[in-house]
C-alpha cells in the first residue's frame, strides 16, 4: 500500500501574504506531481490547515483542485480551519459527516486501518486532546488491535525545538495520548501536519511525523528563543509511506522540475 501526504495549503483568496504564497498555484503544482507518480499512491491523506480562514469560498476554491487528484483523498481540520464549513464543502465525504463536535473518524478500506483524530480548538493556533476525543480513540484502536494502523492528526505530539511553533503545538492531551497507545504495538505512525517541514519522533511504541507544507515552509530556527515566526521557499513537497515486508518506510519528494534523471 501506497499512502501520499499533503499538508498545510492555507488556501486564501486575500491577506497580505497571499500573492507572495500563491497557494493554489503551489497546490496545483503538487497535485499534477502526485498524479504523474508510477505506482500511484492508493490514497493521498491532507493532515489539515486546508485554508487561511475558514471561509465558504476558500473551501470552494479547494474543492476542485484537490477533485484533480486522480486517486482518493481524505481529509483533517487543521487550526485555521472551520469544521461546519469543511463539512458542507465536502458533502459526499461520509466519513466527515458525523454527529459529533470533532471531525474524526477510521477507515478500513485498505490493509493500513487509517484513524483520523481531531486535534483542533476553534478560534486558537494550539491543540488539544479532551477526554472526549481521547475515549473515542482508544474505543477505536481496541475495535481492531492487531491491524496496522496509521492515525492522523494536525498538530504533532511532540516538541519540536521550533520553539515559536512548540508554543502552538499539542498543548493538552499528550499524557492521555501515550496512555491510550501504550496497549498497542499495532500502530505504525502517526502523521501530523502543522509544521511545514519533514520531522521524525519516536512517541511511546510508534513514530510521529511531520511533512512539509505544499508551499511555503517554516524556517529552521532551533535558537532557544520564542519571538518570531518566520516561512521562506524551500521547494515544496509531499511524503510517501510505502507499506511494505519492514513496515512504513517514508520517502520525501519535492515538488518542481530539477536536472535528471541520468542513467549511472
Amino acid at each position: 500500500m501506497l499512502i501520499a501526504q499533503i499538508t498545510d495549503m492555507h488556501l486564501q483568496l486575500e491577506g497580505r501574504h497571499a500573492a507572495l504564497i500563491r497557494p493554489a498555484q503551489h497546490l496545483q503544482r503538487c497535485v499534477a506531481a502526485l498524479n504523474r507518480l508510477d505506482p500511484r499512491p492508493d490514497v493521498v491523506v491532507v493532515t489539515g490547515h486546508l485554508v487561511e480562514a475558514g471561509g465558504v469560498q476558500e473551501y470552494e476554491t479547494l474543492r476542485p483542485l484537490l477533485d484533480a487528484l486522480a486517486m482518493p483523498y481524505l481529509l483533517i481540520a487543521g487550526n485555521h480551519d472551520d469544521p461546519a464549513q469543511l463539512r458542507r464543502a465536502f458533502p459526499d465525504h461520509e466519513w466527515l459527516q458525523s454527529d459529533g463536535p470533532y471531525l474524526q473518524y477510521v477507515i478500513d478500506t485498505w490493509p493500513l486501518r487509517i484513524i483520523a483524530l481531531d486535534t483542533t480548538v476553534r478560534g486558537k493556533g494550539h491543540g488539544k486532546l479532551c477526554e472526549e476525543r481521547l475515549a473515542w480513540l482508544s474505543d477505536t484502536l481496541a475495535q481492531a488491535p492487531e491491524q496496522p494502523t496509521v492515525i492522523l492528526m494536525h498538530h504533532p505530539p511532540f516538541q519540536t525545538g521550533i520553539r515559536y511553533m512548540d508554543g502552538m503545538g499539542l498543548l493538552e492531551g499528550r499524557e492521555g495520548l501515550l496512555e491510550a497507545l501504550a496497549p498497542y504495538r499495532n500502530v505504525e505512525r502517526i502523521l501530523c501536519g502543522h509544521l511545514h517541514r519533514s520531522i521524525f519522533c519516536k512517541f511511546g511504541s510508534t513514530v510521529a511525523s511531520t511533512c512539509p507544507g505544499t508551499a511555503h515552509q517554516i524556517v529552521l530556527d532551533l535558537r532557544d528563543q520564542r519571538e518570531h515566526l518566520a516561512f521562506n521557499f524551500e521547494p515544496p513537497g509531499f511524503q510517501l509511506h510505502w507499506w511494505g515486508p519492514d513496515g512504513l518506510v517514508t520517502h520525501y519528494q519535492a515538488v518542481g522540475d530539477f536536472p535528471g534523471p541520468y542513467s549511472y
